[in-house]
């Protein structure tokens, strides 16, 4: 029994280190036994392969990185990862991920990338003299019904932290904002959601890596993952995250969230 991971267009879309949310959900499978492989989605890969994955990865990617990766997922590979992400598949997509499950995104210059509008959300980018949104993040996990499993886990309301590098503005439709910020700019700096969440589909623009420094999420994802291909619970066995746990307390001392602290 393994659990295969599906990693979307690496050499393409790794940008900011996202290869560590690869490592992180690999290696903790590994500590527990779980046999796991790794395989690439690019565009060498038969549509046939989106089927075999039982948990998806995407990361962030340049305007024009991503202009060559929109050209190639079409057709049939779309409809592969819209009906993987439909099924309930879980996966975590950061940063250029997420606006390429959206409606579209429109870059600072260049024409506007359609995506495959899996995601109630639209991306744009308001100019090429506007500021980045760059920095810590910290924000809260709201979304249900990821929000209410992970706090019967951790005991408190989950708290992400991670960092943020983004030109580009996301305005979210009727679909569920993934938590509220806490720090930082979020989905685009003015109404307060950051990221999106769908089926068991984690959206973001939280780099870090993500699950590194968040292990809880890469916890959930696995057991997702492992319900959803065989249809029966997994119970994780706990492991060493003291170094993680540290890491997250100095951050959220540095950013001065001290009434977090004692909650991680």
């Amino acid at each position: 029994m393994e659990l295969i991971i599906g990693w979307l267009y690496p050499n393409l879309m790794s940008t900011y280190g996202d290869r560590g949310n690869v490592i992180c959900l690999q290696r903790r499978c590994q500590w527990r036994e779980i046999e796991v492989k790794v395989v690439s989605l690019d565009r060498q890969t038969d549509t046939t392969q989106f089927a075999r994955v039982d948990l998806i990865v995407g990361g962030g990617a340049q305007d024009r990185q991503q202009e060559i990766v929109m050209r190639d997922l079409k057709g049939a590979k779309a409809e592969a990862l819209r009906e993987k992400i439909e099924s309930g598949t879980p996966g975590v997509f950061t940063c250029g991920s997420p606006q390429l499950l959206g409606h579209y995104y429109e870059p600072a210059l260049g024409q506007r990338i359609e995506g495959l509008g899996l995601l109630d959300l639209v991306s744009k980018h308001p100019g090429i003299d506007a500021p980045r949104c760059i920095g810590n993040v910290v924000f809260e996990i709201t979304a249900s019904p990821l929000a209410e499993e992970l706090q019967a886990i951790l005991g408190t309301k989950p708290v992400v932290i991670g960092f943020e590098n983004h030109g580009g503005r996301t305005y979210l439709g009727k679909v569920e904002p993934l938590g509220k910020v806490i720090k930082g700019y979020g989905n685009n700096g003015e109404d307060g959601t950051e990221g999106a969440f769908y089926r068991h589909a984690i959206a973001t623009y939280s780099h870090g890596p993500l699950l590194p420094k968040n292990p809880f999420l890469a916890d959930w994802m696995i057991t997702k993952a492992w319900q959803q291909k065989y249809q029966t619970d997994l119970i994780l066995t706990k492991l060493e995250d003291s170094l993680a746990i540290a890491a997250r307390q100095a951050m959220l001392h540095r950013l001065e969230l001290y009434n977090l602290i004692a909650t991680i």
